[in-house]
């Protein structure tokens, strides 16, 4: 049987810079993924938005590795020539209790090292004159990235280190030891002294299915879809456009491609499905009637019938709809016993942005 020092799973954004962590501090490393492209999972499916760190609890891992993630993403960027934008963003208000939300959230991005800049209405019209607001938070760090030029940089990084990816290669399932042995849907088996579940919407399923893993270790997965709509024509905003905060979810935004075309959401759709081969993708066009609204709070110019369903991602969660979302869980040899072992879960945004530090956390936790 083959064997290699270290394996992850999963060729997403973090599954990759996690590889390429491994590979450049010298482990021979391969990036085992199911599908037959690099990144096809959650990490083609994100609005692509560079995330300042203003919204998640200070001192909790995704304000942390969000944080300095962000650092490190702009350096990638600038050093590997990858397309991103860092256009910043406006959170806005539109009464006084929103207002309180954005200094809450103003507070927060103080306590995690974030720069914000409170701004009266006519200070932010004067950014976006189209915007309705009578106040917004700006945060000038917040930006867009060509998601998939980041994912082709994290894996030349990778192949240059020595390390691979194989593509169209299915985990079956592992018996934990020394060393861990993998079986994929081909009948062929690999050991490693190294193993990182970075699966993402599989990564639970994939995680019961470790023998050796005691199953108090591994969350139950829930699964919530975003719906994006694109607007036709162009927006005129610089800006990517948030609302302020409400519960848990951000609210449906307005966020830019590179290419300048706008799209909106995600919205927040909880699916009842055990498995993520269920998931269907599609979005209902009838879906988009709950956007005019509330987009319209913000930007009354929006037209009627400009909104065409676009394209819809899943969130791979680990708390069901009526919980308070969790902290990232990098679980490793001092929570659950299996030296060698990292499992990733509940990896949702910040996710993208956090992939360089989540790396950088996963490599000093082994």
């Amino acid at each position: 049987m083959d064997r290699v020092a270290a394996v992850v799973i999963g060729a997403g954004a973090v599954g990759l810079a996690v590889a390429r962590a491994l590979a450049q501090a010298g482990r021979e490393t391969i990036v085992v993924e199911a599908q037959p492209g690099i990144g096809q999972g959650v990490s083609s499916r994100n609005s692509e938005v560079i995330h300042a760190g203003l919204y998640y609890a200070p001192g909790s891992l995704k304000a942390r590795l969000c944080v300095r993630g962000k650092e490190l993403l702009y350096a990638l960027c600038a050093s590997h020539g990858v397309e991103h934008r860092r256009c910043g963003k406006l959170t806005v208000a539109n009464d006084e209790d929103e207002v309180r939300a954005l200094r809450v959230l103003q507070d927060r991005a103080l306590a995690n090292g974030v720069p914000v800049e409170f701004l009266e209405g006519a200070q932010a019209r004067a950014l976006e004159p189209a915007l309705r607001c009578i106040a917004a938070l700006h945060s000038p760090s917040t930006g867009i990235v060509d998601s998939h030029g980041f994912m082709l940089a994290l894996q030349g990084d990778l192949e240059r280190a020595g390390g691979m990816v194989a593509l169209a290669t299915q985990v079956e399932s592992a018996t934990l030891g020394a060393p861990h042995v993998l079986r994929f849907a081909d009948g062929s088996e690999l050991a490693c002294d190294v193993l990182v579940n970075s699966a993402s919407l599989h990564a639970c399923g994939l995680a019961r299915r470790f023998e050796g893993l005691d199953a108090r270790f591994v969350p139950r997965e829930w699964f919530a879809k975003g719906n994006y709509y694109a607007l036709g024509g162009r927006a005129p905003f610089t800006h990517l456009i948030y609302p302020a905060p409400a519960d848990a979810h951000l609210g449906t935004h307005l966020t830019l491609d590179l290419g300048g075309q706008a799209k909106f959401g995600p919205d927040i759709e909880w699916l009842d499905v055990a498995t993520p081969e269920a998931i269907d993708y599609r979005v209902d066009p009838a879906r988009a009637e709950g956007f005019y609204a509330e987009v319209r709070r913000y930007w009354p110019g929006l037209p009627d019938g400009a909104l065409a369903p676009s394209y819809s991602g899943v969130r791979p969660k680990i708390h069901g709809p009526h919980e308070k979302a969790p902290d990232f869980r990098i679980d490793g040899p001092a929570l659950h016993g299996v030296p060698g072992l990292v499992n990733l879960f509940g990896i949702e945004s910040p996710g993208l942005t956090s992939a360089l530090a989540i790396a950088e956390e996963v490599l000093e936790m082994l």
